[in-house]
């Protein structure tokens, strides 16, 4: 067995792990810390089959960012266990019954599953040869110049979605004390501070 193979089967191996343990994993934070080494051993498989900057991607926004966020966040909920694990037994038929249908689908799917005439020439015809172009830059010139106008409508469909976000979760509280950057500019200090003469031995 080459180096290569067995690194293939190792991160392979690590993935499925890692994607198994955070779906079935009893405490959240080690939920979390499961996701993080199948997101970490993905980057490894990317980085076998060439494509360095999607494997650095990965590393650096999911585990970096989002997984250290999930992680965050799950250490400061105070999450009741007990609960959590009732909840989990009284929903357990039905979650298996649909990770049965999905796993069906899957079957499916995967059993009449055919390669269209000319894959191989249209697979070959989207990547530019690596010796001519990295993998960075093949990946700018498709996304910059092929899928302008889609990956700018990506932007702003997402622009859009949080901006919706925002306005949903917004709640204006009659008694919750807010700045007021207007009136803080505009104020006269001769109305806004007060001199006392402080006696000696005296208090306020």
């Amino acid at each position: 067995m080459t180096f290569f193979a067995f690194a293939f089967y190792l991160f392979a191996f690590c993935t499925l792990a890692g994607g198994l343990f955070t779906v079935i994993a009893r405490n959240p934070v080690h939920s979390v810390l499961w996701l993080i080494l199948a997101f970490l051993s993905s980057a490894g498989l990317f980085i076998l089959v060439g494509a360095e900057f999607v494997a650095l991607l990965l590393v650096i926004v999911y585990v970096g960012a989002v997984a250290v966020l999930f992680l965050f966040v799950v250490m400061m909920l105070d999450v009741d266990f007990t609960e959590l694990r009732a909840g989990m037994t009284r929903y357990l038929p039905i979650g298996l019954l649909i990770g049965l249908v999905v796993l069906m689908q899957l079957a499916i799917a995967f059993g009449s599953w055919t390669f269209s005439e000319g894959v191989e020439a249209r697979l070959r015809a989207t990547a530019p040869v690596a010796v001519e172009l990295q993998n960075t830059s093949a990946l700018g010139m498709l996304l910059y110049d092929r899928y302008l106008i889609l990956f700018q409508l990506a932007g702003l469909i997402l622009l859009v979605a949080m901006i919706g976000a925002i306005v949903l979760t917004l709640r204006h509280r009659t008694n919750v004390k807010r700045q007021d950057i207007l009136a803080q500019i505009y104020r006269d200090p001769a109305k806004s501070m007060e001199l006392k003469d402080v006696k000696p031995g005296q208090g306020l």
